[in-house]
């Protein structure tokens, strides 16, 4: 997993479960990160739902580069289950998200 780190990953997914109240921060996080970033997490979130295996990292990654259309942080907002998909694809990269979000409390 490249260009974006799990404890950034983590904090989406944080922010994800609290939608109703930490939608505008969870925008603003998304907004501040650079495309490379932004598009890894897309690609997490597809490894997370099965679009693509952890091994297909780099074909999923340029895929949501070359996709990129929509804002990401409203692509992903509109994603239903997004915290459970990004806890899925961290854990298809052997990365617990549950450790990843107790670092960040």
């Amino acid at each position: 997993m490249e260009h974006i780190t799990a404890n950034k990953v983590a904090a989406v997914i944080v922010m994800a479960r609290e939608l109703d109240r930490a939608e505008g921060e969870l925008r603003g996080f998304v907004d501040r990160m650079d495309e490379e970033e932004q598009a890894a997490l897309v690609a997490v979130m597809w490894i997370g739902r099965g679009a693509f295996e952890a091994e297909e990292w780099d074909e999923a990654y340029q895929t949501a580069v070359n996709e990129a259309t929509t804002p990401t942080a409203d692509y992903l907002i509109g994603t239903p289950h997004l915290a459970d998909n990004l806890e899925a694809g961290l854990d298809a990269f052997g990365i617990s998200a549950t450790d990843e979000e107790n670092q960040l409390m």
